[in-house]
């Protein structure tokens, strides 16, 4: 049974991931920093073999130890989903706070580049590396500034990733979601949930669900095929900021 690694996948698009890979036939390692939240995923995906981590991705050693101390039967790992990440704030760049900017730097970038430095030793040829971007890494929008860089980076670290990764024969794919229904503008807006709710007013957006179908697909083609980009939106959306609403 081939082993798939989720990182973030406590709530979201990690989660619903989780659930498709186990469809799909994969052995789950599921990371996050919610305990309870991973215990009950790993609980309603049974029997599927699941092996729960509770870490933050931004802490590197708490990286390196959880990945070091995977049990024998979850020792290689064919498929990576680098979901872990977050948004905070939306704010001018005159006006940002500078913790936000350090949280999505890290969790967005530095969390991406701890825990793909710790899997890489565990995965072969044939591997599958899926970084979850953004809309927001391809097309700046007003007021995204550190956002849009951290997922910028995202996309250009999955470019080179796959370059240096093919002689390795490990695959190397972004996903770059528009707007999705998830926690995530929750996060940004700081638990504000009426303001969170403004953003999809009008609209149909995508789910978590929807994102892991792609995923799904993506990591099940055969090995010789590698989906290497994939920028996915609602009907409703055409570009970063471009939405229609009903009204």
């Amino acid at each position: 049974m081939k082993t798939a690694f989720v990182t973030g996948a406590s709530s979201g698009i990690g989660q619903a991931t989780a659930r498709a890979l186990a469809a799909a036939g994969f052995q789950l390692i599921i990371a996050g920093r919610r305990q309870e939240r991973l215990a009950a995923l790993a609980a309603e995906l049974a029997p599927v073999p699941v092996h729960a981590l509770a870490f933050d991705v931004r802490d590197r050693a708490a990286v390196e130890a959880a990945v070091g101390g995977l049990p024998a039967e979850f020792a290689r790992i064919d498929v990576l989903i680098n979901n872990a990440g977050n948004a905070h704030g939306l704010a001018p760049i005159q006006d940002g706070d500078v913790a936000d900017w350090d949280a999505m730097l890290d969790g967005n970038v530095k969390g991406l580049l701890y825990v793909s430095r710790a899997v890489l030793p565990r995965m072969g040829e044939g591997g599958f590396i899926v970084n979850i971007g953004s809309i927001a890494g391809h097309e700046a929008y007003a007021n995204g500034n550190v956002y849009c860089a951290s997922k910028a980076a995202v996309a250009m670290l999955t470019r080179t990733m796959r370059l240096d990764l093919l002689p390795r024969g490990i695959r190397v794919a972004e996903v770059a979601p528009g707007m999705v229904e998830t926690e995530f503008s929750e996060v940004r807006f700081k638990g504000d949930e009426a303001r969170a709710a403004t953003v999809y007013k009008g609209v149909q957006p995508l789910t978590a669900a929807d994102i892991a179908d792609l995923i799904q697909f993506m990591v099940t083609r055969p090995p010789h095929v590698q989906i290497a980009e994939v920028i996915i939106f609602p009907a409703a959306q055409a570009a970063a900021a471009t939405v229609r609403r009903d009204a």
